[in-house]
């Protein structure tokens, strides 16, 4: 986890993402450090911006107006790569964060990123896949909104999205390639690889999460795939895994 005093900006394309997903998005960005920059782009003339208006107020986002020049072109999408751009060169920032469903801005992320600053990205799960692989996270804005269930009684109770089973886990060909190779290039002789290591290449090679599949921790996925054999050291807190292939 990052130290506290790291910070991150944050830029919210609310054309393109749910008012539902923002405090999700703040939960999780605040596990790596302060979103002391919060700024959301849109046409705040537009009736489908109105659920926004208190999402801003609720969680102190910064509202940018943008009209809409043209029919066919996004200005919106124009202005937020201008200010994340400009921000980049006026402004200490540990770490940047877009929230969109749209591949415009794969570039910028690339840009930021080839100045060594870690991207987070939020989008829905249509989010085209240049823009996802291009982050240095990516995560489905959908598995971080809890859905309301009315039962018959009239109480609200919220749900959290479903988790994917083992049998789930084990049939996604990209998920098991990922993991597997990060225990390969990270394991020692004897084939056990350090969890906190695995995270680490995972982080820096791919732009998965684990809250994609419905798991908080990579440690709570590695155990539920049950593709790998796992220790846990007591003294030191940390837990080895090996594939379980490996004494085959």
């Amino acid at each position: 986890m990052a130290k506290n005093e790291d910070h991150i900006a944050l830029f919210i394309d609310c054309d393109n993402i749910s008012h539902k997903a923002i405090e999700g998005i703040i939960n999780e960005l605040s596990k790596y450090g302060i979103v002391n920059i919060r700024q959301a782009y849109g046409n705040w003339t537009k009736d489908n911006l109105k659920n926004w208006e208190d999402k801003l107020l609720e969680f102190a986002i910064k509202p940018i107006q943008q009209f809409d020049y043209s029919r066919n072109k996004n200005a919106t999408d124009i202005l937020m790569t201008i200010d994340a751009i400009d921000l980049l060169h006026t402004k200490d920032i540990d770490a940047f964060a877009f929230a969109t469903s749209d591949s415009d801005f794969t570039p910028v992320v690339m840009r930021v990123q080839a100045e060594g600053i870690k991207v987070f990205g939020f989008g829905e799960k249509k989010t085209p896949k240049p823009f996802m692989a291009a982050c240095s996270q990516f995560i489905f804005t959908e598995k971080l909104m809890r859905t309301a269930t009315v039962h018959t009684d009239d109480q609200i109770v919220t749900e959290a999205p479903v988790r994917k089973s083992s049998k789930e886990l084990r049939q996604d060909t990209w998920l098991v390639n990922v993991l597997r190779n990060a225990v390969d290039q990270t394991m020692d002789e004897y084939g056990w690889a350090n969890l906190a290591d695995i995270g680490t290449y995972i982080n820096n090679s791919t732009s998965f999460s684990p809250i994609n599949y419905g798991y908080k921790k990579l440690s709570n996925l590695i155990k539920e795939i049950d593709l790998f054999d796992i220790a846990f050291d007591e003294v030191s807190k940390q837990m080895s895994i090996r594939d379980k292939k490996w004494n085959n």
